[in-house]
């Protein structure tokens, strides 16, 4: 478990560099600043993320059924919240419509805030 769930922050975290880096260079010259301060929400927000499990993959507080929750909520959050961002902000340069995908957004923080909810339960629960 902690194999995939460090592999998985890692992944997290390159992504949002490849895209923080695709926003400020190329995306600066297609994309009202709105669009981008939008844009750029998600790229912090993958990248939280990929903190946040680099340290539920590495830590001894919690056993691996627990970090199983927290690695699911994270990653289920992560990609509703950041995803849905990414494919709103950048609509105008598509040319899609993804405004269906507005009400995902607040349902990823959600998940996003339990993950971390979780893993402080767990941790200040712990015996010993």
């Amino acid at each position: 478990m902690e194999k995939k769930i460090l592999l998985t922050a890692l992944c997290f975290g390159f992504v949002s560099i490849v895209l923080g880096a695709f926003g400020a260079h190329a995306l600066k010259k297609v994309m009202n600043p709105d669009q981008l301060s939008s844009f750029e929400v998600g790229v912090r927000y993958m990248m939280y993320h990929a903190l946040f499990l680099l340290f539920v993959g590495s830590t001894s507080f919690l056993v691996p059924e627990q970090k199983s929750v927290v690695y699911n909520l994270a990653v289920a959050g992560t990609l509703l919240f950041s995803v849905s961002i990414f494919l709103l902000s950048t609509s105008g340069v598509t040319g899609m419509n993804f405004k269906f995908l507005g009400p995902i957004t607040p349902l990823g923080g959600v998940l996003l805030i339990a993950s971390w909810c979780m893993a402080f339960f767990y941790i200040i629960t712990k015996k010993g």
